[in-house]
């Protein structure tokens, strides 16, 4: 007889999730969460309440004599007290009936009566007209299945994990708001390992949903702390997000009365103007430009320098700075442009940072760990007392090969990733059995900031290791050559030929040192925008012709794997006006990237080089869908064929990749944000006309060679792989 297939149960956080989720109908997750996080603690504090109701009741030991209705014996044992029409055993006896809606307001409002640290923090939402009263119901006793405050529940942290898990189910559901009152646990895991917060003042002046500080308490807890020897003090200008956090945190025991709200926010009415921290945790707002710095070009906090007024980063990390004390740590969370973008107020204040010996740690993270951007994020360590053997120094992480996927959208650090990163800091300040790891880690001197223009991006300093072969190149790459070779004795007339002086391709291949061992001491890593000249969009066009339409050939993402070959037929006609035909046609050595779509095993940003044949194929002007983008290269600087060959590299090794987004299940290309944060190497113009045109010459006879394409095509690839990287 065959063994019954056990079935693994799942966490309970999960199961409870999917059951409320199954109840959401058509109620917006940004509205759903505060019904079901304020039910689920509304659950907590009546479950702990009737327990100690309970012993009060029976009156032995300790508890003889007590009064189970005075509020004050609560309050002694720091347990919330449930008025009697706000416990959940009379609110699920009324389940059922159609104004439970309304009981549930009221208990709200009786509980903030009892409980002044309560008091504008519940959710009053219930009595909504489209929450339908029947779902209302079914949450409650969904809900009323698993005890949350009792003493096992408590010891096992059931509520933190089920509210802490909702949390981050809601911030996925709403994605880029998500990220707004939320930091993914692994990150914020990472961080306070990163600070160890054993005793002092904890403040995040941007709080969000008090996440933060829950793991700084359970950081104490793991390595034998006490959760007194640390007071938080928190801000939060969204009034439902600042509930969220202190609903947070009183589950957790943990006092909230120093976390404040106003809608001004931190910059503009500072609710702790006079707090210097022990220790600043925080993931502020990206980018904001309505911050309110054209009020504030005279504040104190400036003390580096005058932040733009169209970005809050650098406002951020100086506000950051004046709340610390003088031996006082911050870890921040921060877009990764602040660390590279060339703008002359942030690149002054970097350069003053660095100066004043403030900057410790920047560590580069994968990306798609968050739920507000898929873009690469940085964190950055300030401490204003750094050690005598580090000042002058600064340590670069670069994460970015680290994390594994847990969605098809969402990367996650585990508990080896956060333990690697941890002890690499660590050791490092300690000056504990620390050494630079090839592609990871690299302590980096002012003199080698000051040589990048104060650019702290740890992939411009951190050493990338050797690529290694199974196969010696030589080995590899001579049967391809040879097979071309043969196939060329058929064609007389092609580019080759006269590059290589008649001679077989294989003797100008070996002889040529610029294809076999480049001398790289005079090539120079610039950025890429600094590659393109202009990058220019496209348009899908009219099904039929409108006034002032002419006929044009649209290329598509699915397209671009064809080019090289013309197998277009397939390639739709579509009707465009003619003025914006003329904006947005294509010409020869224009790069088409593709921006959006592919499958779940093909990436997005392909690319194809468009040619003279190509656009003589076809009878009609050629322009890129909408799904498209064409970039535009810098000929000056750099030879086209060059930039796409690199770009094909750097698809073919992933590194595109790192720029996806998945926001509704379509993966989108962010192609912005790669040309500003990725390098380009390049020879000097000469070394690059000539490899270029020796590749162009191969990628022209590859296109009339489809037989020996696939040769063709992994002979150039495996040859400027072996250009571009350096080899064990």
């Amino acid at each position: 007889m065959a063994k019954k297939k056990e079935t693994k149960q799942e966490p309970i956080e999960k199961q409870l999730w999917k059951a409320a989720d199954k109840l959401r109908k058509n109620i917006d997750a940004a509205e759903y969460k505060h019904i079901v996080l304020g039910l689920i603690f509304l659950k907590y504090i009546s479950d702990s309440f009737e327990e100690l109701y309970a012993k009060f009741k029976e009156g032995k030991g300790e508890y003889a004599g007590a009064d189970p209705e005075d509020r004050d014996e609560y309050r002694a044992e720091n347990v919330f007290f449930v008025p009697p029409s706000a416990r959940w055993s009379y609110l699920q006896g009324r389940a059922k009936l159609p104004e439970i809606g309304k009981d549930i307001d009221n208990s709200m409002d009786a509980i903030e009566r009892d409980n002044a640290s309560l008091k504008g923090v519940l959710p009053k939402v219930y009595a909504k007209e489209n929450l339908d009263p029947t779902s209302l119901g079914q949450l409650i006793d969904l809900i009323s299945n698993i005890a949350l405050g009792d003493e096992v529940s408590r010891s096992q942290d059931i509520l933190g994990k089920v509210y802490e898990y909702f949390l981050g189910e809601f911030a996925l559901a709403e994605g880029k708001k998500g990220g707004q009152f939320y930091t993914p646990r692994n990150v914020v895991s990472l961080l306070v390992e990163l600070l160890a917060p054993y005793k002092g003042r904890v403040f995040d002046p941007c709080c969000g949903s008090g996440g933060m500080f829950v793991q700084s308490a359970k950081f104490l807890e793991a390595h034998s702390g006490n959760i007194n020897n640390i007071t938080i003090y928190g801000q939060e200008s969204n009034q439902t997000t600042w509930r969220l956090a202190k609903m947070n945190l009183a589950i957790r025991g943990i006092d909230s009365s120093q976390v404040k709200w106003n809608n001004e926010g931190s910059f503009l009415n500072d609710a702790h103007k006079d707090l210097k921290a022990d220790y600043i945790i925080a993931n502020p707002p990206f980018n904001s430009s309505d911050w309110g710095g054209n009020l504030l070009r005279n504040d104190a906090r400036w003390g580096y320098g005058l932040p733009p007024e169209g970005n809050a980063n650098f406002a951020w990390i100086q506000h950051f700075i004046f709340h610390l004390n003088p031996t006082g740590v911050a870890g921040i969370v921060m877009h990764g442009g602040a660390a590279s973008n060339k703008g002359k107020s942030e690149s002054l204040i970097r350069k003053s940072l660095i100066e004043k010996n403030l900057v410790e740690c920047i560590i580069a993270l994968p990306t798609q760990l968050f739920y507000n951007t898929t873009l690469p994020v940085h964190l950055w360590f300030i401490n204003r007392s750094k050690s005598e053997s580090k000042k002058g120094k600064v340590l670069m992480i670069d994460a970015y090969e680290l994390g594994h996927m847990i969605e098809s959208t969402q990367r996650e650090l585990s508990q080896f990733d956060i333990i690697k990163i941890s002890e690499t800091y660590h050791n490092w300040q300690k000056n504990e059995s620390y050494s630079n790891e090839l592609g990871f880690c690299r302590e980096v001197s002012e003199s080698d900031i000051s040589e990048k223009n104060y650019i702290l991006a740890p992939n411009r300093f951190v050493i990338k290791p050797k690529k290694t072969r199974k196969v010696p190149y030589e080995e590899s790459i001579k049967p391809k050559l040879e097979e071309i070779d043969f196939k060329l004795n058929n064609i007389g007339n092609e580019d080759i030929f006269k590059l290589s002086n008649n001679d077989k391709l294989i003797n100008y291949h070996f002889t040529n040192s610029l294809f076999t061992n480049p001398d790289k001491s005079t090539w120079e890593d610039i950025e890429v925008q600094e590659a393109i000249s202009d990058v220019v969009g496209g348009a899908w066009g009219n099904e039929k012709p409108k006034k002032d339409n002419v006929p044009v050939k649209v290329i598509r993402g699915t397209d671009l794997p064809n080019i090289p070959l013309f197998n277009l037929k397939k390639t739709p006609t579509r009707y465009l006006n003619s003025n914006k035909v003329e904006e947005i046609q294509l010409q020869e050595l224009d790069i088409v990237i593709e921006m959006s779509g592919g499958s779940k095993n093909q990436p997005t940003g392909r690319a194809a080089i468009i040619t003279k044949e190509l656009l003589e194929y076809f009878k009609v002007p050629l322009v890129c869908s909408n799904f498209c983008k064409v970039i535009r290269i810098n000929q000056e600087k750099v030879n086209p064929f060059w930039f796409y060959l690199y770009w094909q590299n750097s698809y073919n090794n992933g590194l595109t990749t790192k720029y996806e987004n998945q926001p509704s299940g379509i993966k989108n290309f962010q192609l912005d944000e790669y040309i500003e944060s990725e390098l380009i190497q390049i020879p000097p113009k000469k070394d690059q006309d000539i490899i270029s045109a020796y590749f162009r010459s191969l990628f022209q006879l590859k296109n009339k060679l489809s037989y020996t394409s696939q040769k063709i095509n992994k002979m150039l690839n495996e040859t400027f792989d072996n250009i571009y990287y350096e080899y064990d």
